[in-house]
């Protein structure tokens, strides 16, 4: 089986194997299966084992995902070993090259791979295209990633001596990414071209729910010139993430999901001596003062709540009202009851269906709760119904008031409840209000929205959060730095993409030499001591 992969680098097959699938997907009549892509070919798994991928707008199967076959796995890790040697050794001008070209082809694809995104995702086509800019961007800067990748030389150590120590960075090989269902486009992005450009090879698992939008990145990689076997994309559910930690020929994970995931896969990643990033869940807080630019600060909650359905690890899903601010949320209600729940395809929809009907269903629950403890619902986005897609999982953009004395009693507060609801919290102070934030035990991001330099220098000094906004809602920063999610949200020492990310899909060497013009003086006595530099 292995070899039946292998032995194979003609790549006629591949424009016919995805010009088929593309053709069967757009198709209502055919429901086609995900390829694999394994050295170079893209080709259909021999497996008997497939999961569903289900429109979230219609409830409809759209496409199956393999469960690869364990010799499918071994052949995609083998692939992508014997693909090593020679991209570690093709100069990194020439990588970004190759990169450039897949940047060029991703502008011409957006609206090809957003439809797909739309198709099994739900989002809206606005967001999808956002969602592929996102991760664009990180491709725009993995183009000029060499500044991080030199290493460091000092000489002349040792006086009246020739030696000199200089450091280099060099790849791991094999490494692996492990990507959510949320950002198709954008997560697979946040690490792939950074660990090709830095030479290594890449297994990639894309979500098994929105698994599209990476299989035509992968065929655009192929056509920017992507060498055989240095990206390889494998399908399946527990048993691939299994295959991923525990192969002893992958190096190091990316991932980004769940808290119970993203824990699982680091505990047992690296157990095997693996290196692993994991980006996991979220609680992110806003805190409003009275003092900031109401109409923004609204807007802005607005947008941050309830884009991508709420299904963002940064989507603001808390937000504390301090003082007199606490006024605004009958605006807030009025402003958020103009928002559209519809079909993603509709231009005039602002948010679309929740990913599946278990989380339609833990979505009603939690605010079910949430009322039945004595919270209450400004807005109730529970009973939408959108025309032509009554079998959607829609959910309408809730708003959930809660008291400050009590969060930790409710499960809606407590967990990340990833769907269209802001909970709401009054407080009297900044100083509550950071409490209240650094109490909880996600660092993934925070935001404060005032007009007052001072309160926002005390802010984001005093709050324990990795990423913060000061009237920025959703406060991600540009690639050329690096994600910085801290606590419960994150797990490894070296964060996605920017110098971090180099430094995560590197390993450093060093090298001392030395080259007296006389090596060993005649007469010189043996010393079996440790040497003494003056």
């Amino acid at each position: 089986m292995l070899n039946r992969f292998l032995k194979y680098n003609n790549r006629t097959n591949i424009k016919k194997v995805t010009s088929i699938f593309q053709k069967y997907y757009y198709s209502s009549s055919v429901i086609p299966k995900a390829p694999l892509l394994i050295n170079g070919k893209f080709v259909e798994s021999e497996t008997k084992e497939y999961i569903d991928v289900i429109n979230p707008a219609t409830n409809k199967k759209v496409l199956q995902v393999p469960q690869a076959t364990q010799s499918e796995l071994l052949a995609a890790v083998q692939s992508a070993k014997n693909a090593f040697p020679g991209w570690r050794e093709t100069p990194v001008t020439q990588r970004q090259r190759i990169m450039f070209k897949f940047l060029n082809l991703l502008h011409e694809n957006t609206d090809r791979i957003a439809e797909s995104i739309v198709k099994e995702n739900g989002k809206t086509l606005v967001d999808a295209k956002g969602d592929i800019f996102r991760g664009l961007e990180v491709v725009e800067s993995s183009c000029s990633l060499t500044p991080y990748m030199m290493g460091e030389t000092l000489e002349n150590l040792a006086s009246g001596q020739a030696v000199d120590t200089s450091t280099y960075r060099q790849p791991l090989g094999v490494v692996a990414g492990i990507c959510p269902f949320n950002f198709p486009a954008m997560i697979p992005l946040w690490s792939l071209p950074v660990a090709l450009v830095t030479g290594n090879t890449y297994v990639m698992k894309p979500s098994e729910k929105t698994p599209t939008a990476f299989s035509i990145m992968a065929e655009l990689f192929q056509e920017a010139g992507l060498p055989d076997g240095v990206l390889n994309v494998v399908h399946g559910s527990v048993d691939t993430v299994n295959f991923i930690c525990d192969n002893e020929d992958i190096r190091a994970i990316s991932f980004v999901g769940s808290n119970q995931a993203g824990e699982y896969i680091h505990e047992r990643g690296t157990k095997q001596g693996k290196r692993v990033q994991a980006n996991m869940g979220a609680k992110n807080h806003a805190s409003v003062l009275p003092d900031a630019d109401k109409e923004g600060c609204l807007n802005a909650l607005i947008g941050a709540a309830f884009g991508a359905a709420g299904q963002r690890c940064m989507a603001l899903s808390t937000c504390l009202f301090v003082g007199e601010a606490n006024t605004w949320m009958d605006d807030l209600k009025e402003k958020t009851a103009q928002l559209k729940v519809g079909n993603g395809m509709d231009p005039d929809s602002d948010l679309g269906p929740v990913i599946s009907k278990d989380s339609y269903e833990r979505i009603h629950r939690l605010i079910h709760e949430g009322e039945e403890k004595g919270g209450e619902v400004i807005l109730d986005g529970r009973n939408i119904i959108v025309e032509n897609d009554e079998g959607g999982n829609y959910v309408g953009p809730t708003l959930l008031k809660l008291p400050k004395d009590k969060l930790n009693e409710f499960e809606c507060y407590r967990e990340e409840i990833f769907g269209p609801v802001l909970l709401c919290i009054e407080v009297d102070t900044l100083d509550e209000a950071i409490e209240i934030t650094n109490s909880n035990p996600y660092g993934n991001g925070c935001a404060l929205f005032t007009g007052s330099g001072a309160a926002a220098r005390k802010y984001q000094h005093e709050i324990d959060c990795g990423q913060v906004g000061i009237n920025v809602p959703i406060p991600v920063p540009l690639p050329m730095f690096s994600w910085t999610g801290s606590r419960g949200s994150f797990r490894g020492s070296s964060h996605f993409y920017g110098k971090q990310g180099v430094d995560f899909f590197t390993q450093i060497k060093s090298v001392t030499t030395n080259w007296p013009e006389n090596m060993v003086e005649k007469g010189t006595k043996i010393s079996a001591s440790m040497p003494i530099l003056k």
